[in-house]
């Protein structure tokens, strides 16, 4: 492969930026400009080295080069990182004197290709590497820290190597056609394999739901009936006025999203329209969007008025998917017996006490997250791994019905296939530039 270069550090003025170079030409390329003590091509692997780059009688910048071997690198190639100052006059002239001296400039995400190309890592590997740099918050970089450390592909990579063994078994019954009562493969043992494989990967699929939310925030829908003061706690939690608060029943009539940071989770917030029956047009398409969101949400905050006998008017036909957690709102409101009678958290939105509900929001998104497990956030991994699912349910009713080994065959193959699309064992060009066109340039 040819060199390729490229700026790795943000765009703009900083102090250092960091300007990488990779291929089998990158030491000698940057030797080329690089003054010092020591030159980058005696230069030991897992060096570094300072001197200046110089071109002719200019002298650009005063820098410090590490210098990385292949196979021993980030991309598995020859691979030299130069840490120059921040101006942009020297990040873009550093650039285009390493393209003058014969490198081209990289393109996005073409390090990271390259890793996969040269074995370094597979291709959930290779995503999470993005997840990991996109992460805005602790339990985003946790699950695309594990993702990259192999977690998924370690799982699929076993599962596929154990049935690939059994469809190899099978395959080669088919060789021996002629003979029917060769029988290689061990059909207790492979229905055994089969619902082992299957339980597996409807786990995975199931963990989907939460790994995607922890991706993208995991989805708390604020919901009750008019006047409760859903909107004043969106606020309190936000510590803005994000959505407008008046006394005047369904003064919110679509759903208000923000996100909110809490101990290193996201959580995307989501207020909706007050639950009753109304003859209102307008307000009855806002109660059917804050239905839809109850069904969509991971959590559900069901706010009662502390100060009403019955506070849960409208309520009665809730129906959600992801944890409730009732909360009393206008503890304000209440003298201090009533207080500690009051069953369930108590908070006061008006007030901006709010620290009750933030704690157990924490903690239900923790359980949720179940830091051991194994955990899909992919959409294009999820779509794979459901295709596998499928096809090993297929060998299931197959061997239940007794079929042929060369019909079994067809549905081991897809489900092979599938899992291999995940890991990158097997894939297409046309994929591959799918994922790597959304990553930075310079990685």
């Amino acid at each position: 492969m040819d060199t390729i270069c490229a700026i790795s550090t943000p765009y703009g003025v900083g102090g250092i930026a960091v300007v990488r170079v990779s291929g089998e030409q990158a030491i000698e390329l940057v030797d080329g400009l690089f003054r010092g003590r020591h030159c980058l091509t005696d230069t030991p692997a897992g060096s570094v080295r300072h001197g200046h780059i110089v071109r002719g009688e200019e002298t650009l910048d005063e820098v410090v080069c590490s210098v990385f071997r292949a196979p021993h690198s980030f991309t598995g190639e020859d691979v030299v990182e130069i840490a120059c100052h921040g101006s942009l006059y020297i990040q873009q002239t550093l650039l285009a004197w390493l393209v003058d001296a014969g490198a081209r400039t990289a393109q996005p995400g073409e390090f990271t290709q390259r890793a996969f190309l040269n074995g370094r890592m597979d291709l959930t590997q290779a995503e999470a590497v993005a997840d990991l740099i996109a992460a805005r918050s602790k339990a985003e970089k946790d699950l695309a820290l594990s993702q990259l450390r192999g977690a998924v592909s370690d799982e699929l990579t076993r599962l596929r190597e154990r049935l690939l063994h059994f469809t190899s078994l099978i395959e080669l019954e088919l060789d021996f056609a002629d003979h029917e009562e060769l029988e290689f493969a061990d059909r207790g043992e492979l229905k055994d394999l089969a619902r082992e494989i299957a339980d597996k990967l409807q786990r995975l699929i199931d963990s989907f739901r939460t790994g995607n939310a922890i991706r993208h925030g995991i989805a708390v829908a604020i919901v009750g009936a008019p006047n409760v003061g859903k909107s004043t706690l969106l606020n309190a939690l936000l510590g803005e006025q994000r959505a407008i608060v008046s006394d005047i029943q369904g003064t919110t009539r679509d759903t208000i999203e923000d996100t909110l940071l809490i101990d290193g989770i996201l959580f995307r917030l989501i207020d909706t329209a007050g639950l009753r029956e109304t003859s209102d047009t307008i307000e009855n398409m806002g109660i059917a969007r804050s239905k839809q969101a109850i069904e969509r949400a991971q959590i559900v905050v069901c706010i009662e008025d502390a100060s009403l006998q019955d506070g849960s008017a409208g309520l009665q036909h809730l129906q959600a998917k992801g944890t409730v957690i009732r909360v009393h709102n206008k503890a304000d409101l209440l003298e201090d017996g009533a207080k500690s009678k009051a069953q369930g958290l108590l908070i006061s939105a008006k007030n901006g006490d709010v620290e009750p509900l933030k704690r157990e929001l924490v903690r239900v998104a923790r359980e949720m997250m179940q830091p051991s497990a194994v955990m899909l956030s992919n959409a294009r991994h999820y779509e794979a791994v459901r295709r596998a699912y499928e096809a090993i349910r297929r060998v299931e009713e197959g061997l239940q019905q007794g079929l042929s080994g060369e019909l079994l065959s067809l549905d081991l193959q897809d489900c092979l296939t599938a899992l291999g699309e995940v890991t990158g064992q097997i894939t297409n060009q046309e994929v591959l530039n799918n994922i790597f066109s959304k990553f930075c340039i310079g990685k």
